[in-house]
């Protein structure tokens, strides 16, 4: 599943949905797909987010995990704190210009 996420502030951005719920519910919600945060909500759920990727961020700086597929290649794993940006950057742009933030099926 992929989860599209929508504000009048920013582009939309499209997450893998099991990441996105992940950091729905680091934002406070409940991970409900659809659903949206109003306006005035955005900066809240924004802080909490990025309290919450601050101690995934330091665990996985400086460390890249390598791990082999099936095939034999070399694969690298991509933090949440990664993962995560497109979303800050959403939230940052939506909270910047009092927008609300909606998420569905995407």
């Amino acid at each position: 599943m992929l989860i599209r996420f929508k504000t009048d502030a920013y582009a939309d951005i499209i997450m893998f949905g099991d990441v996105a719920q992940r950091l729905l519910k680091m934002m406070g919600h409940s991970g409900t797909v659809p659903s949206a945060i109003l306006a005035e909500d955005v900066p809240a759920a924004l802080d909490r987010l990025k309290r919450a990727i601050g101690p995934a961020k330091t665990a996985a700086k400086g460390r890249i995990s390598e791990e082999k597929s099936d095939n034999g290649e070399d694969e690298q794993s991509v933090s949440l704190a990664y993962r995560a940006l497109p979303l800050i950057e959403l939230l940052t742009a939506a909270a910047k210009k009092k927008r609300d933030v909606m998420w569905e099926k995407g």
